[in-house]
């Protein structure tokens, strides 16, 4: 730390090592003077990490052919995507480094790959409109992601504005698992013109200003009833009896509830003017 002639402190900006590795945070103490802290927290940034392999390795996966293990990849990416930023919260482990990193992991995993596994897998079939398609969702992808960085302070938690990027990449790399598991892995001008209008679609709402519903709410460390955690069991049975097709129902499901919300909160409007 520095001091300017006037008594005020500012940060160094020298280079401290060969390697741009430390993460310098300005903080204040009890006695308001300004300090530095170097490093990063490990704890969430792990998690971050295998976020961002499991993107990259569903990317591998699918150039090879192995598309089951590429939808596979991207599901346990969202699972630690989940995790990342509750247990920075749990732990007290917040920073804007692992703000930042978990936003340019997310646009890997559930922005390029999943556009890169339906491209792979069925929409090569199309041509340019295929790979118009993929750049289209990754495009949308990356705006949505721009759009809730910058509007992260003034947004309300409890929703989301357009579909979750985790949650539109599942309903794509859902459909794809669904089918793959049926031993269908594009060659069809029809299943190439279903993946293109998924992907489309998952796009779009990702884009658009629909809101849904985040679950951020809910309470990890409160007590429950009983009756719920055998809703959970129940869920996860139901879950592991057909992975792939469950899924994909359920995401599916999720990404409809927007435009549902969105169509009945109209039909609402319109019944208050006839009243009215």
């Amino acid at each position: 730390m520095e001091h300017k002639k006037d008594g005020t402190e500012h940060a160094d900006t020298s280079v401290d090592g060969i390697f741009p590795v430390d993460e310098h945070v300005e903080e204040v103490d009890e006695d308001g003077q300004t300090i530095r802290r170097k490093g990063i927290y490990l704890l969430p940034n792990l998690f971050t990490t295998g976020n961002l392999f499991c993107g990259f390795y569903a990317i591998i996966a699918a150039q090879a052919g192995l598309f089951s293990s590429a939808c596979i990849a991207v599901f346990v990416a969202m699972l630690l995507d989940g995790l990342d930023g509750r247990v920075a919260r749990l732990t007290n482990t917040q920073s804007k480094f692992g703000e930042q990193y978990d936003s340019l992991a997310d646009m890997v995993t559930f922005g390029v790959a999943p556009a890169m596994v339906s491209y792979s897998w069925a929409l090569h079939d199309l041509g340019k409109v295929g790979w118009m398609v993929a750049f289209i969702y990754t495009a949308c992808g990356a705006l949505r992601l721009a759009r809730f960085n910058a509007q992260i302070e003034v947004t309300d938690s409890r929703y989301f504005t357009g579909l979750a990027s985790p949650a539109a990449a599942a309903l794509v790399v859902g459909m794809i698992w669904a089918f793959s598991d049926y031993g269908i892995n594009g060659g069809s001008i029809w299943i190439a013109l279903i993946a293109a209008v998924i992907v489309t679609m998952a796009g779009v709402l990702m884009f658009s200003n629909i809101s849904y519903y985040s679950f951020k709410t809910f309470d990890l460390k409160g007590r429950v009833h009983f009756v719920f955690m055998l809703a959970i069991v129940l869920a996860f049975a139901v879950i592991f009896t057909d992975p792939p097709r469950v899924l994909m129902l359920v995401f599916f499901g999720y990404a409809c509830s927007g435009p549902a919300l969105v169509i009945w909160q109209l039909k609402d409007a319109k019944k208050a003017q006839l009243k009215d």
